[in-house]
């Protein structure tokens, strides 16, 4: 089943990215994801052909043949690998994907100040190397 795996590729310095991993980790029973760390240290972005920047942006998800997808996308294949596909299926409906999106490129911008608000900052200094890098660009 190894040859079926979506890898997601989650920014490990960002406390809200650290719990949805986590907590998508514990519905893995089947064991489709993986998980890779690109605020680990050797982790190599040019291995999937892009930079560090752009996937500080999003979150990305990459399949078993190299396609990758980013934000919401990401998420909604995570969840459907874990049997919980129905609670982000509304947000792919062609009418409401747009308004998610734009919500998560919103959220996704701003997820490091949010943290702190909402008692999830770090303890250490990566948090702030993590806001520097992704900074104000805009997330397409």
């Amino acid at each position: 089943m190894q040859s079926d795996r979506f890898t997601l590729l989650y920014d490990g310095a960002c406390p809200f990215c650290v719990r949805e991993v986590r907590w998508i980790e514990r519905w893995n029973r089947r064991g489709l994801l993986a998980f890779e760390d690109i605020s680990a240290p050797g982790f190599d972005p040019a291995r999937y052909g892009t930079t560090q920047e752009a996937l500080i942006e999003a979150m990305h998800g990459v399949y078993s043949d190299g396609r990758i997808v980013r934000a919401f996308e990401a998420f909604r294949e995570a969840y459907r690998r874990i049997g919980l596909g129905w609670v982000l299926a509304p947000t792919g409906l062609p009418a409401l994907r747009p308004l998610f999106d734009a919500l998560y490129r919103l959220f996704a911008r701003h997820r490091m100040p949010l943290g702190s608000l909402f008692g999830q900052g770090c303890a250490s200094g990566a948090c702030r190397l993590s806001e520097a890098r992704s900074g104000d660009r805009v997330i397409r």
